[in-house]
């Protein structure tokens, strides 16, 4: 088995943080916190466990932020024991090459993406019974036992050529599915689980954060959930643009200033106080930050209307010095969104991943445009050197599994 994994090994990671501006090539260097590795393939640890050999993996930004050593140590989830080495790679679609004898949702051959295998362990997937109330309702991320350490933990991920999962913590794809659009389904999953939950009602005025691929993807779920909306969407650099033009963007704005901006399409009148400091009174209904710094809320918070929503799907694992204010004196929310879980959708309850699959069947959800590059797996760190340079046209990376 080959991988790439994080060990949370604090020391390491603050050299890694403290050197990289000066050493690049620190985070894959014998002082890393970051390892390359050739293991033997592990035993199934249990009845319920399974093997599944990748066939590819997208690259996501938290997988550069654990390599590169961007979380603080001191932010809400590193307070948790939880899982003390994190395995690269989550974006998975491979197919199923071993079962436990008591594996029941899966066969050899069935090809499947990861579904909690990536977060921390679940009342599923330690064989809690009863499961909290989170699990039951389908919504893992949530657990209230994901530090419990009960059991034993996968081994292997993405950046890797196979790993091992309890069964809990895979999902199946339908065959009518390509690899590409399976690969895709866990990070359009949060884009979707954004938008259902906080879905724009017709008229009202949509502003996305962002031209990444969690920006693009949430572009397309706005225009597939709530077509009778307007969406404008901000984006950095020129490809970006472009595909969200293709996507259907009613406009799109690269380089104006923020508030101006909000201003101009929204007709919210723009204040201006001392030392620069702005705001709004009018603005979006609906932001979605798919940025998620600092200043990406703050500014949020001020570009959406009195009573609107800003909905946080960007991750920057870091503590923020952030205007609040707007929260309580323009009474807006600001919620945030992780990953997947139970959606209610048309009338039933369901997994996030079922939405993104109808909406891929309908046509209303395309993946070929946001995946640019592909690099075999022995080619990871120029995958990861482009992916992480947006000036390369990167917009979803892929690793391939060779040999």
């Amino acid at each position: 088995m080959r991988a790439v994994y994080i060990e949370k090994d604090i020391p390491r990671a603050l050299l890694v943080k403290a050197l990289k501006s000066v050493w690049p090539g620190v985070a894959y260097s014998p002082l890393s916190h970051a390892h390359w590795v050739e293991l033997p393939d592990p035993q199934l640890p249990g009845p319920r466990w399974v093997r599944v050999r990748n066939r590819q993996c997208g690259i996501c930004g938290s997988d550069l932020s654990l390599l590169f050593a961007e979380a603080n140590i001191d932010i809400a989830p590193f307070a948790l024991p939880s899982t003390q080495r994190f395995y690269l790679g989550h974006e998975i679609v491979g197919h199923v090459v071993e079962v436990g004898p008591g594996v029941t949702r899966l066969k050899v051959g069935d090809r499947v993406i990861m579904d909690s295998r990536f977060t921390n362990p679940t009342c599923l997937s330690q064989e809690i019974d009863p499961p909290c109330p989170h699990c039951a309702m389908g919504n893992y991320t949530r657990c209230e036992n994901a530090s419990l350490g009960l059991g034993v933990q996968g081994v292997g991920g993405g950046w890797g050529d196979s790993f091992i999962a309890h069964e809990t913590e895979l999902y199946a794809v339908p065959a009518d599915l390509t690899d590409d659009q399976a690969m895709m389904v866990e990070p359009i999953s949060t884009s979707v689980r954004a938008v259902l939950r906080c879905l724009p009602q017709p008229g009202q005025q949509v502003l996305i954060l962002g031209g990444g691929v969690i920006g693009l993807s949430t572009l397309q779920c706005v225009r597939a959930l709530a077509p009778d909306c307007h969406v404008t969407i901000v984006t950095r650099y020129p490809h970006q643009a472009e595909m969200a033009r293709q996507l259907g963007a009613h406009e799109v704005v690269r380089g104006e200033d923020g508030y101006q901006m909000t201003a101009r399409i929204t007709h919210a009148k723009l204040y201006r106080g001392i030392f620069n400091n702005r705001m709004l009174l009018g603005g979006f209904d609906v932001i979605y930050d798919c940025v998620g710094s600092a200043q990406s809320v703050q500014d949020c918070l001020r570009w959406a209307r009195a009573g609107g929503s800003v909905m946080l799907l960007g991750v920057k694992m870091a503590r923020f010095h952030v205007d609040l204010s707007p929260i309580w004196h323009q009474e807006v929310e600001l919620t945030g969104v992780l990953a997947h879980g139970a959606e209610d959708w048309q009338g039933k309850r369901c997994h996030t991943y079922e939405v993104v699959i109808e909406l891929m069947r309908r046509g209303e959800l395309h993946v070929d445009g946001l995946i640019t590059h592909r690099f075999p797996l022995s080619e990871w760190k120029r995958a990861v050197a482009t992916a992480r340079d947006k000036r390369t046209g990167s917009i979803k990376v892929v690793i391939t599994v060779d040999g």
